[in-house]
């Protein structure tokens, strides 16, 4: 018997996969600068195996397009504010353009300052937020993205939901081996992974989150239909999340998770709120040694039982779709197919 589409197995190598993303982005509305940027985005999460934010995510891009919610030719504006300042609108577009556009703005004052902050606002992230950070890390450099959501997540305590999921991403670089990365939401479970169990009919682990009168649920359908997502860690994600609100939004004059109504755009999915990213030159204070230090460190944790360090299975994935292609299902590559030819 063949296999069903929506379980065979396609194998695309990771550029076609990108210019593929790439029509299918312009043939929906944005310009060709902004489908760069998201269509890189999506096909690294892909790439390496975040499928929870590779082309699982297309639908809701062209949803949110379609809807008129986000301006997909926005041209980012780009400030510089002070000596280790930079300030971007992105316009109502994606964030990630608007990262592309001050790069190197950012790059430039945090080799002369040792430090650097980038500030996004009015902005769109729909995207994991490990591929903002780690090519820093591939440039000797230390960073750190914070970037808040829509709500969905009840603060410790509370009754109802009122943060987003408001993930934290790291990048550092380590001597002799690839970065050190992670990228973690703040709320039990990142809400594209419970998506995907509702997707599959899988059951979600008690403490992910509660159904629409406020009672822990399995079911990650009765999170999403009503209900709401838990903070990691009880007290101590909810304190995390509310930093993450107060660096994105107050610090960058971007909305907090509540202060956007998208109900007059039906499809709409993107949070439009900000984004924050630090920047470290870590050869101001350690001259060589920081790459060294942190090899040290890795080695240690290996050497107490750690197994697996945070991002390792990424890297993992990436050499295996070097080797063998990206893989999709087959549903989801027609689907990709369908959506570039319109």
């Amino acid at each position: 018997m063949p296999a069903r589409p929506d379980t065979a197995v396609a194998q695309i190598q990771f550029a076609d996969l990108q210019a593929l993303l790439q029509r299918v982005f312009v043939r929906h509305g944005t310009s060709e600068a902004v489908a760069r940027a998201l269509a890189f985005n999506c096909a690294s999460a892909q790439r390496d195996g975040a499928h929870s934010h590779g082309v699982f995510r297309i639908p809701g891009y062209v949803s949110t397009l379609a809807s008129g919610w986000v301006d997909g030719q926005a041209v980012p504006e780009v400030t510089d504010v002070a000596s280790a300042f930079v300030r971007v609108d992105a316009k109502g577009g994606f964030a990630q353009p608007a990262l592309a556009a001050a790069r190197e703005l950012l790059l430039e004052k945090a080799r002369s300052a040792g430090i650097a902050v980038l500030a996004i606002h009015n902005s769109h992230h729909f995207a994991a937020l490990w591929p903002d950070v780690e090519p820093f890390a591939d440039e000797g450099l230390v960073a750190l993205s914070v970037v808040n959501s829509m709500t969905c997540v009840v603060p410790h305590g509370a009754r109802r939901p009122l943060f987003g999921t408001n993930p934290i991403a790291f990048a550092a670089p380590c001597a002799g081996s690839d970065p050190i990365v992670f990228d973690m939401a703040t709320s039990a479970m990142a809400h594209g992974d419970v998506q995907i169990a509702a997707r599959k009919g899988e059951q979600l682990p008690y403490g992910i989150g509660v159904d629409s009168e406020g009672q822990p649920t399995r079911d990650p359908q009765k999170i999403l239909e009503g209900g709401a997502l838990l903070p990691f860690g009880e007290h101590k994600g909810s304190a995390l999340s509310m930093m993450v609100e107060l660096l994105a939004a107050a610090l960058t004059g971007g909305n907090f998770s509540w202060e956007f109504d998208w109900s007059q755009h039906p499809g709409a999915k993107t949070p439009w709120t900000g984004q924050l990213i630090i920047v470290i030159d870590p050869s101001k204070a350690e001259g060589n040694q920081f790459a060294v230090r942190s090899r040290q460190l890795v080695d240690q944790m290996q050497a107490v039982g750690v197994s697996r360090m945070p991002g390792e299975r990424r890297f993992r994935e990436r050499e295996a779709s070097a080797r063998e292609g990206v893989s999709l299902t087959a549903q989801e590559l027609e689907q990709l197919q369908a959506l570039a030819q319109g």
